[in-house]
């Protein structure tokens, strides 16, 4: 067998190619999730499409991610059943090599009706994704993700503001924010940061769905900004996080929402 040799004719070794940097993100068939797929695909990452049921839209996102010369599988998990989420990571790193590096756990489910009116069986769905679904996605990224790395929650910056008809979807991402801060200060001397994403009004189908113009334009008007975030808008603020100039924040909710306050 002929040995490898450098361009000067001397023997040279074989050196594996290095793996890539990896990523899971969950929700990646739609909006923000969607958007940071690209994003960070671009900054050369390899990503894992985790999707819940849509197969065309988390097909079109890898296709999206594909065609910017990056690298990305789509996998369905179901995010609050532990056994699917293990599956996801297990297919990350059976494509792209032994290790996870950055989680973006964009998941989630939003449904809006008065605490008096809202029924019940609505509230343990909503609640079994968001803080189920957040949690059993936690507890595989703190068990996966390798030193450098960076683990991104979403919260909303409703939390905050206390819109009428939010209240069990706020409850759900309160719990987010506990989760993801107590994780942070769980991973101590691991090297991976994890933080929370409260976006303000995005324009993502999730936000639009069942919103007259009157109430989209109203929302608009709020931030200082005067227009509604975007899915770009925050997949910036998520790549900066998973980047080394991100590395130094940790443990925070980072209000993404144009100065609504």
């Amino acid at each position: 067998m002929p040995v490898p040799t450098s361009p000067d004719g001397t023997a040279a070794s074989a050196q594996p190619a290095a793996s890539p940097r990896v990523a899971v993100v969950t929700g990646g068939s739609r909006g923000i999730g969607r958007r940071t797929v690209g994003r960070l695909a671009a900054d050369g990452y390899a990503v894992v499409v985790g999707y819940a049921g849509n197969q065309d839209e988390a097909e079109a996102a890898v296709k999206e991610a594909l065609t910017g010369g990056g690298r990305a599988i789509a996998v369905r998990a179901d995010v609050a059943d532990e056994r699917a989420v293990a599956a996801l990571f297990d297919a990350a790193e059976a494509e792209f090599g032994a290790g996870v590096d950055v989680v973006v756990h964009a998941a989630g489910r939003m449904q809006l009706a008065p605490i008096a009116e809202l029924d019940l069986a609505v509230l343990d769905n909503l609640h079994r994704t968001n803080i189920r679904g957040t949690f059993v996605v936690l507890q595989q990224a703190a068990r996966r993700v390798r030193p450098g790395g960076a683990i991104v929650t979403f919260s909303t910056s409703v939390v905050g503001l206390a819109f009428p008809g939010y209240g069990a979807y706020a409850a759900s991402k309160g719990a987010v924010e506990a989760l993801t801060l107590i994780l942070a200060r769980e991973l101590r001397g691991r090297d991976v940061t994890a933080n929370t994403v409260a976006p303000g009004p995005t324009a993502t189908d999730l936000f639009l769905d069942g919103k007259n113009e009157e109430t989209i334009a109203r929302l608009a008007a709020q931030p200082p900004l005067e227009r509604l975030g975007t899915p770009a808008d925050i997949a910036e603020v998520v790549a900066f996080l998973a980047s080394p100039a991100g590395h130094w924040i940790n443990g925070q909710v980072i209000r993404a929402n144009g100065g609504i306050v």
